[in-house]
C-alpha cells in the first residue's frame, strides 16, 4: 500500500513539475511582446512564476545582458528534480513491494 502510494505521489509531482514548465515557458513567450499588464491570464501567469523567478533573477544580478534567463536556471532545476526527486520515489516504491 505503501508503495502505490509513493507512486502516485511520484507521478503527480511530476505531472505538476511538467504544467510548471509550461508556465514558465508562456510567460517568456508572453514577455517577448508587450502584453496587456491588466489581462487575466498575463496576471495569472507572473503571480504563478514571480515568486520562483525573483529569487533567481536577484541571485544573477539583474538583466545584464538585456536577456532574463532566469526562467531557463528554474526549467533546468525542475529538470534536475524530475530526473532525481521522482525517480528517487519510483526506485524506493519499488523497493517496498
Amino acid at each position: 500500500m505503501i508503495a502505490n502510494f509513493l507512486n502516485a505521489v511520484a507521478s503527480v509531482l511530476d505531472l505538476v513539475m511538467w504544467a510548471y514548465v509550461w508556465v514558465l515557458v508562456a510567460r517568456a513567450v508572453i514577455s517577448w511582446v508587450n502584453p496587456d499588464p491588466y489581462n487575466p491570464i498575463v496576471q495569472a501567469l507572473y503571480k504563478l512564476t514571480e515568486p520562483v523567478l525573483y529569487p533567481i533573477r536577484r541571485l544573477l544580478g539583474g538583466y545584464g545582458l538585456g536577456i532574463d534567463f532566469s526562467p531557463m536556471i528554474v526549467i533546468l532545476i525542475i529538470y534536475f528534480l524530475q530526473l532525481f526527486l521522482i525517480r528517487t520515489l519510483h526506485d524506493i516504491a519499488g523497493q517496498l513491494r
